[in-house]
């Protein structure tokens, strides 16, 4: 049997941690800024729930992926 090797490198991990958190930050971000705007720009009619539910998907992947990476960089290997 050979031995197992992970799909992606460990030297990669402190990176992917830092670039999937920051992006899932700054989708985080536009989800709770989205309503602020629309409510003095627009009618409660205008919003777009889709829209809110798009941003909040990204925000969870990147979030999500990037404390994955994260708990691996730290050596909790999940």
């Amino acid at each position: 049997m050979t031995r197992y090797a992970s799909p992606i490198n460990p030297a990669v991990f402190p990176h992917l941690t830092i670039v999937l958190l920051s992006i899932g930050i700054f989708f985080m971000a536009w989800f709770f800024v989205y309503p602020l705007i629309y409510t003095f720009t627009s009618t409660k009619y205008n919003r777009d729930i889709y829209k809110e539910l798009l941003v909040s998907l990204v925000a969870s992947l990147f979030m999500g992926f990037g404390g994955l990476f994260l708990l691996l960089w730290v050596g909790i290997y999940v």
